[in-house]
């Protein structure tokens, strides 16, 4: 079983293709200083920004803090987008970063903020976080793998998490196709025991 499996089953009800060339070319205004194509295209993307940050983080209300995170984020940084790849690709690099900073987020509350636990309540880590619903043996892995080996943590969120095409993730990480994918073996490889059990 591949590790796409293991970690998260495909996106459903992402953009359909119409709405898809819509947000490249609504972004592409947007780059330009157009207000109008911005407030467009943070409309037509939202649904799809909340499904991704589902991916990391399945407690609702997680999900919605940080798809306005990723909101915010690209209507701060839309002029930082030259369309040299798909804006896709550089919207899911905003989605991976602001869910998972709103994992250490909560994970940095909770430790604040203990809070006794039921015993008679008390739920498997492993799938339901004790940290409002994270999907903490995911992002658990993902904060270990960049403690071990950082350069190995975005091929994987990129292309199994936020389900980029390899010629993408290669483009995002700036190495070549041979070594993206080596570097993916190897991050499949060291996650894979981690999460294997908890799926």
């Amino acid at each position: 079983m591949g590790l796409s499996c293991l970690v998260v089953h495909r996106l459903r009800g992402e953009l359909p293709v119409g709405d898809a060339a819509d947000s490249e070319e609504l972004a592409r205004r947007a780059a330009a200083g157009d207000g109008v194509a911005l407030n467009r295209l943070l409309q037509l993307i939202g649904p799809d920004v909340l499904r991704r940050c589902g991916r990391f983080l399945p407690c609702r209300e997680d999900a919605e803090e940080a798809a306005q995170d990723v909101l915010l984020q690209v209507a701060r940084k839309i002029t930082t987008f030259q369309g040299r790849s798909r804006f896709s690709t550089w919207l899911y690099t905003v989605v991976a970063n602001c869910a998972r900073q709103k994992y250490r987020e909560l994970k940095r509350r909770a430790a604040e903020q203990p809070a006794a636990i039921d015993a008679t309540e008390y739920v498997d880590p492993r799938t339901t976080s004790v940290i409002a619903g994270s999907r903490i043996d995911l992002l658990e892995a993902l904060e270990r793998l960049e403690r071990e080996h950082p350069h190995l943590v975005a091929p994987l969120v990129y292309r199994d998490i936020c389900q980029l095409e390899y010629a993408e993730v290669a483009e995002r990480v700036g190495v070549p196709l041979g070594t993206l994918k080596s570097r993916l073996h190897e991050a499949r490889r060291q996650v894979r025991p981690w999460l294997a059990g908890s799926m």
